[in-house]
């Protein structure tokens, strides 16, 4: 059985914090914790197991909170905002070299990977 929650199938057979907090990219463990507890629901309830007013008041809190795209534009625009002021964390991002004081010696082969231009998680 699947549930459908704002375009996204998520598989019945999990928590519903463990469906949240897999399928939203944004949406960790304790957020979708709060999110449960928030709702009135246990959180260890299985993903089938909710019923329709649940399914509609999940839907309701997720639309309210900055996820998916809108989270990934805002990361961008950011990255963007320190590149275009020169600051140091910019100048790391736009040479492509880890961002937050990592040694480069051995271990940036990650930070180039993520660090290019067009950054897709």
């Amino acid at each position: 059985m699947v549930v459908h929650i704002l375009g996204k199938a998520i598989r019945g057979k999990y928590k519903v914090v463990y469906g949240l907090s897999a399928t939203f990219y944004g949406l960790g463990l304790h957020t979708a914790t709060k999110i449960c507890s928030k709702l009135g629901f246990y959180p260890e309830m299985r993903m089938h197991q909710l019923s329709e007013q649940h399914l509609m008041s999940v839907t309701k809190e997720l639309s309210d909170m900055t996820i998916e795209s809108k989270l990934l534009s805002q990361i961008r625009s950011n990255i963007q905002l320190k590149k275009k002021t020169g600051s140091y964390a910019g100048l790391r991002h736009a040479m492509g070299l880890p961002v937050r004081g990592q040694k480069t010696r051995t271990n940036a082969k990650t930070a180039r990977k993520l660090n290019k231009l067009d950054r897709k998680m």
